[in-house]
């Protein structure tokens, strides 16, 4: 299984053209939405390249690739308008006996995590900071814990998404 993981794109048409460059050469089986996709919301100032109708067409038109979570931006309408569901809060994958738990941060957090079998990952936006450790999870045991940063807003200093291939996550800069 071959993913790519991005978060926090809001509505940023520059910055999902970039991301989606990366897509198309890493060849995911799916590409992996962690939120916060179309709307900047009321503290952000407009990212780079700002034009939600021009990151909804250049979604959908990779729809059945995506598997997306809702974030603290998402609302009904931007359901009406992307071909594929993203008001979920949580969504869970299976790697083998691996379980990858995405979720958009906002809800469930590393300061608050679901209850996770040992060895699986918990994937979360919504800090805008890149994150990719083990912590030990406080029902026991140890869990990956990702976070790809973000699309368009970074808080961190750098525009990114993260890679999981062959067990292992990988975080990686847009440029």
């Amino acid at each position: 299984m071959k993913l790519v993981i991005a978060s926090d794109i809001h509505g940023s048409a520059y910055w999902c053209e970039r991301l989606l460059e990366q897509v198309e050469s890493e060849k995911p089986d799916t590409l992996v939405l962690l939120g916060d996709i179309l709307y900047h919301g009321p503290r952000n100032d407009l990212p780079k390249g700002h034009d939600p109708k021009s990151v909804v067409k250049m979604l959908n038109a990779m729809a059945r690739n995506i598997l997306a979570v809702r974030g603290n931006c998402e609302a009904e309408v931007d359901q009406m308008v992307l071909d594929f569901p993203c008001m979920a809060d949580y969504a869970v994958l299976m790697d083998g006996s691996r379980q990858i738990y995405l979720t958009h941060g906002h809800l469930w957090s590393p300061e608050s995590l679901p209850p996770l079998p040992d060895g699986s990952a918990f994937l979360y936006g919504h800090t805008h900071v890149k994150v990719n450790e083990d912590m030990p999870h406080p029902l026991g045991g140890t869990i990956r814990v990702v976070n790809p940063g973000s699309v368009s807003i970074p808080k961190d200093g750098s525009n990114s998404f993260a890679v999981y291939e062959n067990g292992e996550f990988q975080l990686r800069e847009l440029v």
